[in-house]
């Protein structure tokens, strides 16, 4: 890990702009991939930036707990069951031979070489943004005040200033759980053993991703949903989702909550309602909350969530003049590139400009196996929103490279705005679904009808064809197409 001291401008006569007493100055509390961006644009522009982060390591979670590492799980994971139980007949299974220490030492390794790329090396070529090490807190609209490790304190002056603190795991509050050594997802992404027994408490994106992960990594798992899955998504995702899950062997209990934890130094014992369960391991995982609550938002006035996200527009400015937020810490979706794409938009609109953040045709994948992609609105949306709606679903056993990859569980989705016929959502569950939704995006994008999808030439054989059959669905029968009838 690189270190950093406090610069300033003065340092660096190479820099593009002159500094003189107007120089906006900047200050950004976080590091992460909305820091960055904003940071980044904020400087191209001339700003001098400031950015103040507490904890050891810069970058925040994607890079360093949470996308990052847990893909290079997924996919560790994901060669390990195709070793262990592959469709074609000509290949011989076997049991993988794993070795996860020497996994996570991979893992780690890859982790910091990007965040050295990507976080540290900018910070040392770019003059104009300087690194102060600290945690912040308001002091008034326009002063932080710094706590640094040595105990000293610094006050911060800046004509602009960006939250970007993330989140962090949220907690239930379960009898007993706080006596025990449960997992985060972070102590799960970095493990050196795979338990025997991983029992899951929660059904967000993470825990999902996590318990299908070490299920191929050789784990027994058992999946704890307050609901059922993806509950707050088209119900056919979580109905097929949990279908596969169990043709792997994991055990879903849907509607179940742990009324109390127990650990005796080798064994969780929970209790549901209707059982006992005993694992070696317990991952919690029920969502994050926005890291706001050192930030003293109360002092200024900025507006707040019950859960702590901050609240702000589609110019990214909270509602305190000249202060603006980004990322998991605001009422925005936790994605990192929808973090990145504010954070880059913020750095605009404190430089003088107007950059706005469209939503509503953000995509969205987890990475499970088959992958859940959707974008735009499910029919139960759609209908809230007024729209009279039609939908098509095309079972993935009718697109010919699925079967070609004898991969065919899974499904995709389209939803239509009934007199127009124009692409309103698409909710998909299939292998690699996430490289099909930016297709169907871009499609809700640009207003495109399930017509003239159905009429775009898409290559044979590719998973994305499946759109174009989906499409065709609405006016004719698939089945009685030729394999690649345009």
């Amino acid at each position: 890990m690189s270190e950093y001291s406090i610069s300033n401008t003065e340092s660096h006569p190479e820099s593009k702009k002159e500094n003189s007493a107007a120089q906006l100055h900047i200050a950004i509390i976080g590091s992460g991939s909305g820091a960055f961006a904003c940071a980044i644009k904020a400087a191209e522009e001339g700003a001098r930036v400031t950015i103040i982060e507490g904890a050891e390591v810069i970058g925040g979670t994607c890079v360093n707990v949470g996308c990052v590492p847990s893909k290079i799980l997924i996919r560790a994971a994901q060669l390990a069951e195709q070793q262990r139980n592959n469709p074609f007949i000509g290949l011989e299974n076997h049991e993988p031979q794993l070795n996860r220490a020497l996994l996570t030492q991979q893992q780690t390794t890859r982790v910091e070489e990007l965040r050295a790329a990507k976080y540290e090396t900018i910070l040392e070529t770019n003059p104009a943004l300087n690194l102060l090490k600290g945690y912040a807190r308001f002091k008034n609209a326009n002063t932080l005040i710094v706590s640094r490790a040595n105990g000293d304190e610094q006050e911060v002056e800046a004509d602009r200033i960006l939250i970007a603190t993330g989140s962090t795991p949220s907690i239930p509050a379960i009898d007993g759980l706080a006596d025990t050594p449960y997992w985060t997802s972070t102590e799960a992404l970095f493990a050196e053993e795979t338990p025997q027994h991983l029992v899951v408490i929660g059904s967000s994106v993470v825990a999902l991703e996590i318990a299908q992960a070490y299920r191929r990594l050789g784990a027994e798992v058992t999946v704890l949903a307050r609901h059922t899955l993806l509950y707050k998504e088209d119900p056919l995702l979580g109905e097929k989702l949990t279908l596969a899950f169990e043709k792997e062997g994991m055990r879903v209990l849907n509607n179940t909550q742990a009324n109390s934890v127990a650990y005796d130094g080798q064994t969780f014992t929970l209790q549901t309602a209707n059982e006992t369960l005993k694992c070696d391991r317990l991952l919690i995982s029920t969502g994050r909350h926005a890291n706001t609550d050192q930030l003293k938002l109360n002092t200024v006035g900025i507006k707040t969530q019950h859960n702590g996200a901050i609240e702000i527009n589609e110019r990214m400015e909270t509602t305190v003049p000249n202060i603006y937020a980004a990322g998991d810490c605001s009422n925005m979706p936790q994605y990192v590139y929808v973090a990145a794409a504010a954070g880059s938009r913020a750095g605009i609109n404190m430089t003088g400009g107007d950059a706005r953040l469209d939503l509503s045709t953000m995509p969205a994948v987890i990475f499970t196996d088959p992958q859940v992609a959707t974008v735009g609105l499910s029919e139960e949306q759609a209908r809230a929103q007024g729209f009279k709606t039609n939908s098509r679903v095309l079972d993935m056993e009718n697109v010919p490279r699925a079967l070609a990859n004898f991969a065919t569980d899974g499904f995709i989705k389209m939803v239509i705005e009934a007199e127009t016929g124009r692409l309103i959502g698409t909710q998909i569950l299939a292998h690699e679904g996430g490289e099909i939704i930016q297709s169907a995006a871009l499609a809700i994008h640009n207003k495109m009808t399930v017509e003239d999808i159905a009429s775009q030439l898409f290559p044979y054989l590719t998973m994305v064809e499946g759109l174009k059959l989906c499409a065709q669905t609405f006016y004719k029968d698939v089945k009685e197409l030729s394999c690649c009838a345009g």
